[in-house]
């Protein structure tokens, strides 16, 4: 896709933790209003959210009316779970508490005609086999609902709005595609993961997936996205804030 105009970009920026989308949104277009000398239209094509670092994709000029064309893109992500604990929100923006359970985590084991496995003493944590067999169970076409805290809207409303004044509300199912998910390192109650998902997927909500099928609970304490498409984070301009 090459412009005819030096004002209509594909812009790759590798966005920094500890600002929104639209805070990248507006950082590009005034440095392009400085660069050009006049205001430039920036839109972006997908948000993370503001704990989450890495790619994003910004349309400047004309370029603007192609965002349908990068909506749809698979991503991948690099994940850091923290188990044996829950957050409101699946991140690290939330409130954070233990996972309380009655009785010692319990692992969904690969034998299915037993019961789910003590993993011992109180001191004892999912094995890395178990980490794979419960993550394995998550690639492939799934249902997920989204996190309450999320911009998608609810009868025309966004639907973190309604969170935050504890409106009741129901967030429909959806079908999203996991493609692989790959171990970076576990060492407990640490999880690091690698995943190739569909367009929509949550991961902070896989996340709480997770926890939940290991019976650990779990929230999702950083998130980076390194590739949409075919175009990855290597090729992103650091955001100088």
């Amino acid at each position: 896709m090459k412009p005819e105009n030096p004002e209509d970009q594909i812009i790759l920026i590798d966005k920094p933790a500890g600002i929104s989308s639209f805070g990248v949104v507006a950082k590009v277009r005034g440095q392009l209003k400085q660069e050009f000398g006049h205001k430039i239209k920036v839109g972006h094509t997908g948000t993370l959210d503001p704990f989450a670092t890495g790619l994003m994709i910004l349309l400047s000029g004309k370029f603007t009316k192609k965002s349908n064309d990068f909506l749809k893109k698979d991503k991948v992500y690099e994940a850091t779970l923290k188990l044996g604990y829950i957050s409101t929100t699946g991140d690290p923006e939330g409130q954070i508490q233990p996972y309380l359970t009655k009785d010692l985590p319990e692992v969904i084991t690969e034998d299915e005609g037993a019961s789910p496995a003590k993993t011992g003493t109180s001191n004892s944590y999912p094995k890395l086999s178990e980490i794979e067999f419960v993550l394995s169970c998550f690639v492939g076409e799934i249902k997920q609902t989204p996190p309450r805290f999320s911009a998608i809207k609810i009868n025309g409303e966004r639907a973190y709005k309604l969170a935050r004044k504890n409106q009741d509300f129901k967030i429909p199912a959806r079908k999203v595609t996991i493609y692989s998910i790959d171990i970076l390192d576990y060492n407990y109650p640490i999880l690091k993961i690698r995943c190739h998902v569909s367009s929509g997927t949550y991961i902070r909500t896989l996340a709480e997936d997770i926890g939940k099928k290991l019976k650990t609970g779990a929230y999702c304490e950083e998130l980076r996205r390194t590739k949409i498409g075919d175009y990855n984070i290597e090729d992103a301009k650091k955001l100088v804030l």
